[in-house]
């Protein structure tokens, strides 16, 4: 599916432009039609590209600034979780009212007591206990990347919306003023036709009516693109009234988008599924570690003896815990167990609900592709055609001016039908890209 840009809407209906009108109104309609902008991506200045919205985005976005700074704070806490504790020193100062030294007052500085004892501890973890908790900050961490990459295919869904329904927004603008334009001519005609006395004033007054109607309209789509405008520079950490181009063309999409092949995406690429997966490799090790509580810790200790009167000496310790709250662990460990079976379903669950979304989305992308399909090599032709043989009728006097104004409008809107049905299709794209973690 080539590019959609604003030409979509009236390139079909410049090939059944009518012959043998006036000058006036044939051009007047010709400019209707025309297209609005050249398909392509044009080199042009923010605003006018997604491409360049989104790289934009990629630097200045807070919410993607916030999700980098936590990523990297995740990762420093996988060193720490695997570290071995920080060693105890110790100081004990044993007899320090000298009662066996007679004569010496009692004293708290170290050398001036019966005996001093420098003592350096080394708690020791069992053995693997260290190596799952850097795992479970390992996998922690994973999950807070997900974070990030779920942050950022969010944020660049909400520019493609944004951009699309700016685009929305753009097109209906010039649709109007070209229907305006199209109508000042017809409104020219219609004066000079009464002048002659061909027609009554209240022809000359329902195309008054008419063009004050599309101005409202115009005037409410262009609230809508300021709207857009400023959600854009939202996303963009910009100042709400910054200016930006307007779109130049809509994304491609491909020709066939598979049901199974997206679904397949989702389950081994998006990021939510991916936040899931790595909970249950987390609660695994955790689980793990539990076990591993059964067993005792260590600890070894160097203590230097510095008696008052005596030499030096040196001793050696050796520490053990002793498990003995054997149900307090078995607690934990079923604990451990009922986490691992809630990370293991809400890895189903999120599949399941992707998977929904996915259905859903599908099936509205291929519905509004199917009704710009429709619109522009249907619909939009016979309104044309209609249009034409309208103009040709008022003009010999065999057609009255409310046949031709209907003609008018139903040609507006199949323009403005085939555009939204256009953005449409690609605000749905964006969802399923969103969905499946990746461009289709």
């Amino acid at each position: 599916m080539p590019p959609i840009s604003k030409a979509s809407s009236g390139r079909l209906a410049s090939s059944c432009v009518p012959a043998g009108v006036s000058a006036l109104v044939f051009f007047a309609f010709a400019l209707h039609v025309a297209p609005l902008s050249a398909q392509g991506p044009p080199a042009a200045p923010l605003g006018a590209t997604l491409s360049g919205l989104l790289s934009y985005a990629r630097e200045h976005n807070p919410e993607l600034g916030v999700r980098k700074y936590e990523t990297e704070a995740a990762r420093e806490r996988v060193e720490p979780a695997a570290a071995l504790p920080d060693p105890r020193f110790e100081l004990e100062l044993m007899d320090f009212t000298n009662t066996v030294n007679s004569g010496r007052s009692p004293s708290l500085l170290p050398g001036q007591v019966g005996n001093t004892r420098y003592r350096v501890v080394q708690p020791l973890p069992f053995w693997g206990k260290r190596g799952l908790r850097g795992e479970v900050a390992e996998a922690q961490a994973e999950q807070v990347e997900t974070l990030q990459q779920g942050t950022a295919l969010e944020v660049e869904n909400r520019i493609k919306t944004a951009y699309a329904r700016q685009f929305q927004a753009s097109g209906q603008i010039a649709i109007l003023r070209e229907t305006l334009s199209l109508f000042d001519a017809i409104e020219q005609l219609v004066l000079t036709r009464y002048g002659v006395g061909l027609v009554p004033q209240q022809d000359a007054l329902r195309a008054q009516s008419e063009l004050t109607s599309v101005k409202i309209d115009l005037v409410e789509a262009q609230r809508r693109q300021r709207d857009n405008a400023a959600k854009l520079n939202a996303l963009l950490a910009r100042d709400g009234n910054a200016p930006l181009s307007d779109p130049g063309y809509l994304p491609s999409a491909p020709s066939e988008v598979s049901y199974q092949s997206l679904l397949e995406q989702i389950r081994t690429r998006s990021p939510e599924v991916s936040r899931e997966r790595f909970g249950v490799v987390a609660a695994e090790k955790n689980r793990d570690l539990t076990w591993l509580n059964r067993y005792p810790d260590f600890a070894v200790g160097l203590t230097n003896n510095r008696p008052y009167n005596a030499a030096d000496n040196w001793e050696l310790m050796v520490g053990v815990t002793i498990p003995l709250q054997q149900s307090s662990r078995r607690a934990q460990e079923r604990e451990a167990e009922r986490k691992l079976d809630a990370a293991q379903t809400r890895v189903l669950a999120a599949e399941t609900r992707l998977a929904g979304r996915l259905g859903e989305t599908l099936a509205a992308f291929e519905a509004s592709r199917d009704k710009a399909r429709l619109l522009k090599g249907t619909l939009l032709p016979q309104a044309t055609a209609t249009f034409k043989a309208a103009q040709s009728g008022y003009e010999s006097g065999r057609v009255n001016f409310n046949t031709l104004l209907d003609a008018e409008r139903q040609v507006l809107r199949a323009r403005l039908a085939l555009l939204d049905a256009d953005v449409e299709s690609a605000v749905r794209l964006a969802e399923l890209e969103f969905l499946a973690g990746a461009p289709l």
